[in-house]
């Protein structure tokens, strides 16, 4: 068996990165908004249910972060529309590195020649720490690190806004997926153990999310599958979960057809009992933005 010990790490100053907190969207006011029909009902469900005191549970895929949409996710949890953060274990990682040096991500094709790719040391050893030690999940360990490491662009973070706000924020992981996955200090038992509590955290919201809404900007497989087991238990113990609104965006250039997890286990299966699902094929860029911008200008909105 290979000795992980030995794998080599390198300075995350040497990488050159990809992505950057100066590039943010911070303001939407002037942005004229999706003229989609369906997307402007969406966005007047989910006023209604901020009104109605229920919740809006966002989940996201990296891409979310890495078209620079933080800080307008940030601001809607702020405000108390969003009232659960989830997200995968990429997201986590480019969430961290913006508020450690305000810039994430590599190119990947070039990295991964060299065996590179992923083995950056301060990314690494800084979050397995955190999850090495956290007894109360992934996502808090992460946003807890942050904020009290005070790191240079902590403004940029989603955890660390969720740990400030005591908002949930729950980091779904599978083993051997993530870079930090890569370093000497991962432990698959601690990042099981943190993940885990992150996914029992999740279900408590999922399992009172009557009335409410669940929004999934970009996950294809992590999150869809995460949220359909989240419903399972919910309903299992007695939680019917319905009517509830869901919503799929996805981004991805050139696709016509919807993929199978987010469209099945995101907008059809769990709107079976009552509610609405809705799937959305649009650059992030586009979706974000324009419900950052429709929300905050609607704030009485009825269904």
């Amino acid at each position: 068996m290979l000795d992980f010990r030995k794998i080599k790490t390198y300075p995350l100053k040497q990488r050159q990165n990809l992505h950057f907190a100066k590039d943010f969207i911070r303001d939407t006011r002037d942005i004229k908004p999706w003229a989609n029909r369906k997307f402007h009902q969406l966005v007047k469900k989910v006023v209604t249910t901020v009104r109605n005191k229920k919740s809006v549970v966002v989940q996201i895929g990296a891409h979310v972060i890495k078209t620079g949409q933080s800080l307008l996710l940030i601001d809607l949890m702020r405000r108390g529309v969003i009232t659960h953060i989830a997200m995968n274990g990429a997201c986590a990682i480019h969430d961290f590195e913006i508020a450690l040096q305000g810039a994430t991500a590599e190119s990947v094709a070039r990295n991964i020649e060299n065996g590179s790719f992923g083995m950056w040391e301060e990314t690494g050893a800084m979050m397995n720490r955190a999850i090495n030690r956290s007894r109360d999940g992934f996502g808090r360990a992460i946003g807890r690190l942050i904020v009290r490491e005070k790191m240079p662009f902590m403004e940029y973070s989603l955890l660390a806004a969720a740990y400030q706000l005591r908002i949930r924020a729950t980091v779904h992981v599978a083993i051997g997926t993530d870079i930090i996955h890569q370093h000497p200090l991962c432990d698959g038992a601690a990042t099981g153990r943190a993940t885990f509590h992150d996914f029992k955290i999740y279900t408590e919201s999922i399992a009172h999310l009557a009335e409410g809404c669940f929004l999934n900007f970009g996950s294809a497989v992590i999150g869809p599958e995460v949220f359909l087991k989240a419903l399972s238990i919910s309903r299992n113990l007695g939680f019917p979960v319905h009517p509830i609104t869901t919503a799929n965006f996805d981004c991805r250039p050139g696709i016509t057809n919807y993929y199978y997890r987010p469209a099945k286990n995101i907008v059809l299966r769990p709107t079976s009992l009552g509610g609405r699902g809705y799937n959305f094929l649009v650059d992030h860029c586009v979706s974000i933005p324009s419900f950052h911008h429709l929300v905050c200008k609607m704030p009485d909105s009825d269904d």
